[in-house]
């Protein structure tokens, strides 16, 4: 999709010299007073660098009306004393110590990790149960979820992925095992993986449609060897594998995520960080393709941070997507922004 897509070392760049990078462009924020309820995003202190309650206030409070957001896993804080399958209980404790933080109002209104999805292995099959428990107790309310992402494909994609996932994983009798505890336990599933698995998930959902899943990224749209050639060929293959999908009312869709470097935009490669309008003229094909198949009480804005931060500011981000809506009536972005996401995750502020 783009000749000038690189790789810069690791598949994703650290936080601060990110954050130096954006902090070169500010814009005041459109549409102030559109509430918004942000479904994605993490948190971490690593070798990615750090990105805790003060960087995500700081972005949350940089001019939209963010009030509430939803933690996704990202492999932070594992437990260090216990077994491998119960040690991604540690980070439901985080995220849940982050929307202590928030509830206090210290940080400002936005409730943040209102919701948490955290990660459980579903290769354990029947015996995740025990895990998913654990996370519940340790959610103090707050745990929606899990996602155990299976991202795979014969290019360079998968080093995006913080495990290696083997090919057809959906498909495995052991996963599946496993993703059955889900549901009688009130929990959702998020669907991370890319658009050429499409159809796997689409079986998937054939066999348990009765569990809330949510996919991810707008479906995991690639733009990097082998599916960098003819962008619109390659949106026409992405289009249609979304298409399969409709007919399944358990699942919704996060719109967002296109600020990723396997989608293949240059964003990232540019001396100073994108305006929203060049933004907004890149995604609106993408974004308008999902809204029109899935429909707005269907999509949920995202904003993919701190991983978005790679190609602009928190800010940008949102300002882009409002860009691409701006003719959309109040009740329709009232669903996009905040209703479908407060109706999936539960969330009441």
């Amino acid at each position: 999709m783009s000749a000038n897509y690189t790789f810069q070392g690791n598949a994703y760049r650290k936080i601060e010299p990110m954050q130096e990078w954006t902090n070169q462009r500010h814009e005041s924020a459109l549409e102030p007073a559109l509430a918004i309820i942000d479904p994605h995003h993490h948190a971490w202190d690593d070798s990615r660098g750090r990105y805790l309650m003060h960087e995500l206030a700081a972005d949350t409070n940089s001019g939209h009306n963010i009030v509430a957001t939803v933690y996704i896993e990202a492999g932070s804080m594992y437990r260090a004393d216990t077994s491998e399958a119960m040690s991604p209980v540690g980070e439901i404790e985080f995220a849940n110590g982050i929307a202590a933080m928030s509830a206090s109002g210290a940080f400002g209104n936005t409730r943040h990790c209102a919701g948490i999805i955290g990660h459980a292995d579903l290769m354990l099959g029947h015996q995740v149960k025990p895990v998913l428990e654990a996370m519940i107790a340790a959610g103090n309310g707050r745990f929606r979820g899990i996602r155990h992402s299976v991202v795979w494909d014969t290019g360079n994609a998968a080093r995006f992925g913080r495990r290696q996932s083997p090919r057809h994983q959906l498909l495995d009798p052991t996963y599946r095992q496993g993703f059955a505890q889900l549901q009688p336990l009130g929990l959702s599933f998020e669907a991370w993986l890319f658009h050429p698995q499409l159809s796997e998930l689409a079986n998937l959902l054939e066999a348990f449609p009765q569990t809330n899943v949510i996919l991810n990224h707008v479906g995991g749209l690639l733009g990097i060897p082998p599916h960098d050639g003819n962008r619109d060929e390659v949106f026409a293959i992405w289009k249609n594998n979304l298409q399969q999908l409709t007919k399944f009312p358990n699942l919704t869709v996060k719109v967002g995520g296109l600020g990723m470097l396997y989608c293949g935009w240059d964003f990232h490669l540019r001396d100073l960080p994108p305006t929203s309008l060049d933004l907004a003229q890149a995604w609106k094909p993408y974004v308008e393709a999902c809204i029109e198949i899935f429909g707005v009480d269907r999509c949920m804005m995202e904003s993919n941070f701190p991983v978005d931060k790679q190609s602009c500011g928190y800010e940008i981000l949102w300002n882009a997507l409002k860009r691409i809506t701006t003719h959309y009536s109040e009740q329709e972005k009232k669903s996009l922004y905040h209703d479908t996401a407060a109706r999936v995750y539960r969330i009441n502020i």
